[in-house]
């Protein structure tokens, strides 16, 4: 359901090392440019970072979490038409420049009337939104210059004087980010629980950020001059680490949020330092506002499903453009998007089954995800699961395969020795209980990774099957054989990593099938109908 009038591009990440949300930003400027030409300087731009493995909600890894499917809206609407919904006002208070944002937050913010958001200003212009001080453990906090705003009002422009990227509570104080506020009938932090009068403390945490045009210029030329880059750079805590006039460049050095330590990755954090030194850093205060993230599958069950908040304003439905029997529809804490679920299927409380075909006999526990699948055969599936199907082209054949994990599992936890592979949990057994009950053997062929990362992503474990729904019985006892410590073997199959998944994946056979769900949905509702 997408605007025509727009121009829209799609850049992939080139060939070779990752290169993080910031290598990527530098490369989709690469692209504009190669694209429009000097075009491209008059152009507003929203540049969203689609999602990169998105390994902590895996149903998204395949299509991107920027598809992430919302149950809301009919039919049902992804986070593509959310983002460009919410940020409907911003281009015509724009100059040229380009708005940067990930693909699985929300921005929810009220105004005044008369109030707007313009982002007009030289350098980067970046949301603010009140948080507890735990939020900003694991965000970006901002610095505010006093002078520049006085913390009233729905929305203030300010000037900030640092940025501080996921910084722990004490450097937040010692800072000078923690505002006290007391809390008016609209003024109050999210997260505390204060009764209205009391003082609370809140930190300002990043969300969205613009760019104006030459400083984007001044980022391409950089990029060309490098060649190729052969580290991640963070498009938050690389670029706005290095504004404000508090910033210092001690952050170059210290390396503990990186996923991959590269011997590059220091300097070009001082070579982007010295570029972006004394580049204004504007804050643009929401007083009023709110800041969701959905890239978990804890976050996305208590946001789709439980009494959250965002749920409430945004209006989620239990049931988004689903087929669902009589018996189900009175259960709220639920959430149902572009499926089709038989009578006599039993759902538990707090689940999400999207873009799946649920048979007569099926029943699934309580806190689970189900996407993508296919089950027509009498299963228990228990709570707390993790189950997503892929379809994969590994010959010339299209084939299936189910990633099945708990709920909890972290797929980013690597090893570097086999020897410590039972510190890896799945389901909550280990690793090599796992194997023993499977009949696999641990070794470094078990894994897909050629630079020694052992983990629940790299294990080769899953099986691929001819049909699709072949593939999720076979995931699924997998976990029951886990479960009830009953031996099931594998030797025999051809084994894939969820890493090998995504390399294989066949993006037009997944959106085949939910084309077959959609227009089923579409012909049973005309029958009800007529």
């Amino acid at each position: 359901q997408l605007p025509r009038a727009v121009r829209y591009l799609v850049c992939a990440d080139p060939p070779g090392p990752r290169i993080g949300n910031g290598g990527s930003t530098l490369h989709a400027l690469r692209c504009l440019e190669e694209q429009f030409g000097d075009q491209w300087t008059s152009f507003t731009v929203l540049l969203i970072h689609s999602g990169g493995y998105s390994q902590r909600l895996p149903n998204a890894s395949a299509l991107g979490k920027i598809f992430t499917a919302l149950p809301l809206g009919d039919p049902v609407y992804q986070m593509l038409e959310l983002k460009l919904a919410m940020y409907i006002d911003f281009p015509r208070h724009m100059k040229p420049g380009v708005l940067i944002t990930c693909s699985d937050d929300i921005e929810l913010y009220s105004t005044g009337l008369t109030e707007t958001i313009t982002f007009d200003k030289p350098g980067f212009t970046a949301l603010a939104h009140p948080s507890d001080l735990a939020v900003g453990t694991t965000h970006g906090v901002f610095v505010l210059d006093p002078s520049s705003f006085s913390g009233k009002g729905g929305l203030e422009y300010g000037s900030c004087y640092r940025f501080l990227h996921k910084p722990d509570v004490e450097t937040m104080q010692q800072s000078g980010a923690v505002c006290v506020r007391r809390d008016g009938p609209q003024l109050s932090c999210p997260g505390s629980h204060g009764d209205s009068g009391t003082a609370s403390e809140c930190v300002y945490t990043d969300s969205v950020f613009y760019i104006d045009h030459s400083t984007a210029k001044q980022l391409l030329q950089f990029y060309k001059q490098m060649g190729t880059l052969c580290c991640e750079i963070d498009a938050y805590g690389d670029f706005l680490q290095a504004l404000g006039p508090g910033a210092t460049p001690d952050y170059a050095r210290n390396t503990s949020n990186v996923s991959k330590e590269d011997s590059g990755l220091v300097a070009v954090r001082q070579q982007l330092y010295s570029l972006l030194q004394g580049t204004a850093l504007n804050v643009i205060v929401l007083n009023n506002s709110q800041f969701y993230h959905i890239g978990t599958t804890q976050e996305y069950l208590f946001h789709f499903t439980a009494e959250s908040k965002l749920r409430f304003e945004l209006d989620l439905q239990p049931v988004a453009f689903s087929i669902i029997p009589d018996t189900a529809k009175t259960l709220d804490q639920l959430s149902i998007i572009q499926s089709i679920l038989e009578p006599g299927c039993v759902l538990g409380p707090g689940s999400v089954i999207e873009y799946s075909r649920i048979g007569p006999e099926v029943s699934i526990g309580r806190g689970s995800i189900v996407s993508g699948s296919y089950i027509n055969f009498s299963v228990d599936i228990p709570s707390n699961c993790f189950l997503s199907s892929v379809s994969v082209k590994i010959t010339d054949q299209v084939e299936y395969v189910t990633m099945v994990f708990g709920v909890g599992d972290d797929l980013k936890k690597n090893v570097k020795l086999l020897a410590d592979i039972h510190s890896l949990q799945f389901f909550g057994a280990s690793l090599p209980e796992c194997l023993d009950l499977w009949s696999l053997e641990a070794s470094d062929q078990l894994f897909s990774s050629e630079d020694t990362r052992l983990g629940l992503w790299t294990a080769r474990i899953f099986p691929v099957c001819s049909t699709l729904r072949e593939s999720v019985r076979m995931s699924l006892n997998m976990l029951n054989s886990v479960q009830h410590k009953s031996a099931f073997k594998l030797c025999g199959f051809q084994l894939v990593s969820v890493e090998e998944m995504l390399t294989y994946k066949d993006v037009e056979d997944m959106l085949k099938f939910r084309k077959q769900i959609y227009d089923e949905i579409c012909l049973r509702r005309q029958k009800e109908k007529s």
